[in-house]
């Protein structure tokens, strides 16, 4: 259930394709990276390494975000993060982001315009901007975002270099999107740092560039779950992967939660999607960055085993399933 707009509030219809844009742009500051900003049939952004990094995701609403759960710039941020995660997983600086937007008529403006607002403010913590895009009229509420990158002068850490011996690693936040998705299910909207987290991922963008300045071998962004994207590692690198759980982080928060909810916070961490920390793996241990934590190893075999067993719930997030 959407909340009820305000009276009188205009809605897209009524501002008109051409107006909304004018709003959603006006006064916004670009990085240096962004050459030709909205307003052109295209926009041109610089590429210094010569090569240039591309994303997309598609978010619809009732499916990744609700407005009854999240306002609209928390829906902007998050739909700005899972792109650009994406970019940093491969290494890369972000440089840009193209949105599209579809929405019915009777859509508050203020809705769209929360939204974008959303998209900027995260755009800029990723040291992004946002060049241009498109709106059209649908039926649902769906938001694309493409994102660009740029190589900085490394090789992009692909999901395949993963190699035996080496160890595995992770930095950001697990668990936490998990728990707050669990808490709004049953109609809390507490503990805010939980529930924060659900809203509003914080990728640690600066850490893709970072693992690649290291040398990492591999590296995926966080999105389903801990154990099924570094199934995605195992399966294009034809290794195993063995997860240690005295390794891991089980914030005292997410212990809390899980106990009054009466869940598992151990379940969230390796299976809780939507985090977009950043998994991967590295030649040895001296190789892994100030901020990463060691959480397990690659080994002969395939597949990804928690303490030398197979996890017997469902690894993560999966659609149509």
């Amino acid at each position: 259930m959407r909340p009820e707009p305000p009276r009188n509030a205009d809605t897209v219809a009524e501002v008109g394709e051409f107006g909304l844009i004018r709003r959603v742009t006006a006064g916004r500051t670009q990085p240096p990276t962004t050459l030709l900003g909205p307003g052109d049939d295209a926009a041109v952004v610089a590429a210094p390494d010569g090569r240039v990094v591309v994303s997309t995701d598609v978010l619809v609403e009732g499916v990744h975000f609700r407005l009854d759960w999240s306002s609209p710039e928390q829906v902007g941020r998050k739909a700005a993060a899972v792109n650009l995660a994406d970019v940093a997983a491969m290494g890369a600086l972000p440089t840009a982001l193209l949105i599209g937007l579809a929405c019915p008529p009777d859509t508050p403006s203020a809705v769209v315009e929360g939204i974008t607002a959303g998209l900027w403010q995260e755009a800029a913590v990723a040291g992004a901007g946002v060049v241009g895009g498109d709106m059209v009229s649908s039926a649902t509420l769906v938001i694309s975002v493409t994102a660009l990158g740029d190589m900085n002068g490394y090789e992009p850490i692909t999901r395949s270099g993963a190699q035996v011996g080496d160890v595995v690693a992770v930095c950001g936040r697990l668990g936490w999107a998990a728990g707050g998705l669990a808490v709004l299910g049953r109609g809390f909207r507490s503990p805010v740092a939980v529930v924060g987290a659900q809203r509003n991922p914080e990728p640690p963008y600066a850490a893709g560039p970072q693992a690649a300045a290291a040398g990492a071998t591999a590296m995926i962004d966080v999105s389903d779950g801990l154990l099924a994207d570094l199934g995605h590692i195992a399966e294009e690198s034809g290794i195993g992967i063995d997860i240690r759980t005295e390794l891991l982080e089980v914030h005292p928060r997410l212990l809390d939660v899980a106990s009054a909810l009466g869940a598992d916070a151990r379940h969230w961490v390796l299976t809780g999607g939507e985090d977009h920390a950043l998994a991967a793996t590295f030649p040895e241990p001296a190789a892994v960055p100030d901020g990463w934590r060691t959480i397990g190893t690659v080994r002969h075999g395939g597949g990804v085993t928690v303490d030398g067993r197979g996890y017997e719930k469902p690894p993560g997030w999966e659609h149509w399933r």
